[in-house]
């Protein structure tokens, strides 16, 4: 044929013939078909056939004089010649030839199906599209179960027709494309049953960070639209790279979203259309992990070969289906990434100065922080009321809204998710938005001064009024190297991903009782015990585990996800795992925690750390934090996770953890595992060779060990200020510990807030020889710089 081509016949260096969706498709299905990943077959009509088309009804020269001088500027007249352009070609006839033969290419695909009129997938193709250094996704139209070969025509003609959108004629002004040498070829693809299954999108890195050491995968119920379109909040699913190809499920992380919508066709209505979700689906994942594994599989061998081709890592944007009849997994499209893939390696870290009255919160797009006026606008066509650098809220957007989201400062939707067109967009503009933001529009006040905060974390917030923010900003290879390593506290696996990609040397605090606040929220026991709780914790406690029959697998699934994704992100450098350090009034605030915790005069010096690993009143819980661990390590796969015990008074006290983690299956050695102790009793210090035994090496809490030295409680204001780490008897415990510990060849660090507060306290450490120091993610750059002084005035080299 000369006008129509089977994506058999085609491959990557077809662009100019198919344009690159088209190309990609053919790609995949000659190339990684036989490694096992399934493309839905079709054909595409060439760029020929566009110009064949044009030159039959002669529109070459009226387009060229349509677009002649027109300003994409004007939102009016961008509209108007979009609308004149898309009636010219929409009123054309084919060419008798090009009709021939996407009739005898469309029986062909059915009667291979063994179906009379396929449904199919009518989708555009620019030849400049899916470049490495261009996305014209969503620029052009897509249009799902089209049926028979009169409507397969139209349909063709329509996706031609949409090279001439607004956004699409805009997109190429802005890019620098000629209009008349951009063709459109249109993919014909048979229809994957998505409507009775799940669909969605995956990027081969995280799409917010960038971060390469990620598969992250979004799935819905029904077609993809409603990502695309954010109309739903999808669900979203981490997998490890890493540990994946060596074999482990390295599925380390899964979040239930929303799903609010299902768009499936209506056989009656003969049409696609949007139904509520059923609540029992959205309490549902839409993936099993075996399905994320395998698409996770499917797109690292779409990554690789890609970066082949191209002789240089490329990730991938690629959109999924799952046919609801047969239940097989297919890839629909693929494209490279061209967000993060084209970022200089210029690191920003922003930080609130100070905080305000929460108006919204939803998911956090970037990590950048914006203020200006809020606009609360319900459609595209009020742009008029719109001002350059003014906050956009609205329910949610679509390639129309694109002209009013490249003069915002920030952009705030109540629906969407990751990979919603609002992310997206906002991710090629670079600046922060909110997606997922319910009641944005109803709590947020026209026309306010707003900030909206991506910079804390996973959750974006929307504060009222203009506050203050500061951003540093350097390059990762101008900073000096240490000889002291520099290590990055870690409070919740929302932080994880960003703080992994400044320059550390992994992670020297990972606090367990953070995760269980933010992950867990369930006392263990309260898991444990579930049949004998009273029947309004029963009740609260079902609520928040529902789907899981079986309460300590909801503890363990939660808990070994929110430390997985955490040493995930940080692999393979060293992620240092504090067993639980809740005190028994902290407990107590746990749901269902009151009726186990008892009441202490004070918490601090009480039942905590390693007292109650072994206690019989708690070893039950404990021992599911070291199921935990083992999960994380065994069959994930990551085995730079290692543990730490807070709060050991005694040498026996060490012993006897050691050996309920041995109960439950974690050996010290075993594995590589290492496991530290905390330095924040002066026990530690002073029995320190006794220690030396049993651990791996020590940490110092500088508050723990401030308070017991200075024999005070930091929890009182009477005497807070007399709190001070810089003391010389703080200081001579360190020092101390240091000595004793690099004799017995045991390494120490420091993971206390003092070396983030105070500089010289960590140039006193530095100078004493430790080992480590782990600092907030705030402190971290201007800390490094001030070690890499002190270590060239001592002498100390790397």
């Amino acid at each position: 044929m000369r006008w129509v081509r089977f994506f058999t016949e085609v491959g990557l260096e077809d662009v100019p013939l198919v344009g690159g969706k088209n190309a990609s498709l053919g790609e995949m299905i000659r190339e990684l078909a036989p490694l096992g990943v399934k493309v839905p077959g079709g054909f595409a009509t060439t760029s020929e056939a566009y110009w064949h088309f044009l030159e039959h009804n002669g529109l070459r020269e009226a387009i060229a004089q349509e677009l002649a001088g027109l300003d994409v500027e004007n939102p009016a007249a961008l509209q108007r010649a979009s609308r004149r352009l898309r009636n010219l070609i929409l009123k054309g006839k084919y060419p008798e030839d090009l009709e021939e033969e996407i009739r005898l290419a469309y029986r062909k695909l059915s009667e291979e199906a063994g179906e009379e009129a396929l449904p199919v997938a009518v989708r555009s193709s620019a030849t400049a599209e899916d470049l490495p250094t261009a996305s014209f996704a969503g620029q052009q139209e897509s249009y799902l179960y089209v049926q028979g070969e009169e409507d397969l025509l139209l349909h063709v003609k329509r996706a031609m027709a949409s090279l001439f959108t607004a956004r699409a004629i805009s997109y190429r002004a802005h890019m620098g494309f000629d209009h008349l040498k951009v063709a459109l070829s249109v993919g014909v693809q048979r229809m994957v049953r998505a409507d009775t299954a799940s669909s969605g999108v995956i990027f081969t890195l995280d799409p917010d960070t960038g971060h390469p050491g990620f598969v992250y995968i979004t799935a819905i119920w029904g077609l993809g639209e409603n990502i695309v379109q954010g109309r739903v909040g999808p669900d979203g699913y981490y997998v490890h790279k890493e540990t994946l190809k060596q074999g482990y499920k390295a599925l380390v992380h899964k979040r239930l979203g929303s799903k609010e919508l299902t768009l499936a066709f209506d056989p009656r209505e003969g049409r696609l259309k949007n139904r509520p979700t059923p609540p029992y689906l959205r309490n549902q994942f839409a993936l099993a992990d075996a399905e994320a594994l395998l698409l996770a599989d499917w797109s690292l061998k779409i990554e690789e070969h890609y970066s082949q081709k191209r002789g240089a890592p490329t990730p991938m944007d690629i959109e999924w289906a799952k046919d609801g009849p047969t239940g097989e997994l297919f890839i629909l499209q693929a494209r490279p990434e061209t967000v993060h893939s084209q970022k200089t390696p210029v690191l920003r870290v922003y930080r609130l100065q100070e905080r305000g009255e929460v108006l919204a919160e939803g998911l956090a797009v970037g990590e950048a922080i914006a203020t200006g006026k809020a606009r609360v606008l319900k459609d595209p066509k009020e742009m008029d009321r719109f001002q350059e650098g003014e906050v956009l809220v609205t329910e949610t957007t679509n390639p129309d809204w694109e002209p009013i989201m490249k003069r915002a400062a920030a952009i705030v939707t109540e629906r969407g998710g990751r990979t919603s067109h609002a992310a997206i967009v906002a991710r090629e503009l670079g600046v922060p938005a909110v997606v997922g933001a319910m009641g944005a529009t109803e709590r947020i006040p026209d026309g306010e001064a707003v900030t909206v905060s991506c910079a804390e974390g996973e959750t974006g917030r929307i504060y009222r009024g203009a506050l203050p923010f500061e951003v540093e900003e350097v390059r990762p290879d101008t900073l000096p190297k240490t000889r002291t390593q520099i290590l990055v506290n870690v409070g919740t696996p929302d932080e994880a991903l960003r703080a992994s990609l400044l320059p550390t040397d992994g992670v020297g605090l990972l606090r367990m009782e953070f995760v269980f606040a933010s992950h867990v929220r369930v006392h263990p026991l309260a898991l444990t015990r579930f049949p004998s709780l009273p029947k309004e914790v029963q009740r609260q406690v079902a609520e928040l585990t529902e789907g899981y029959p079986d309460k300590r697998a909801y503890f363990l699934d939660r808990l070994a996800q929110g430390i997985a994704l955490i040493a995930a992100a940080f692999y393979p450098r060293p992620v240092l795992l504090r067993f639980s350090d809740f005190k028994t009034n902290e407990y107590a605030r746990l749901i269902g925690g009151h009726l186990f915790e008892p009441k202490e005069e004070n918490p601090m010096l009480g039942w905590r750390g390693a007292s109650r690993y072994y206690h019989p009143d708690y070893k039950e819980g404990f021992l599911l934090e070291v199921q935990a661990v083992k999960r994380v390590r065994e069959e994930m796969g990551l085995k730079n996770l290692m543990v730490m015990v807070p709060f050991c008074r005694t040498p026996e006290e060490g012993r006897k953890v050691l050996e309920v983690m041995a109960e439950g299956g974690l050996r010290r050695g075993e594995d590589g595992l290492q496991v530290y102790v905390m330095a924040e009793i002066p026990s530690n210090i002073l029995e320190a060779e006794a220690f030396c035994e049993l651990f791996d090496g020590f940490s110092i809490g500088s508050n723990d060990l401030t308070q017991l030295a200075l024999g005070l409680d930091r929890d009182s204001e009477r005497v807070a200020a007399l709190f001070d780490e810089r003391r010389p008897t703080v200081q001579a415990l360190a020092a101390m510990l240091i000595e004793k510990a690099h004799a017995k060849g045991k390494k120490v660090g420091i993971c206390g807030q003092a070396p983030s507060d105070y500089p010289e306290f960590a140039a006193f450490l530095v100078e004493k020889g430790i080992d480590s120091l782990s600092l907030n993610p705030d402190a971290l750059l201007r800390t490094v710089k001030k070690v890499a002084e002190l270590e060239a005035a001592l002498g100390l080299v790397g």
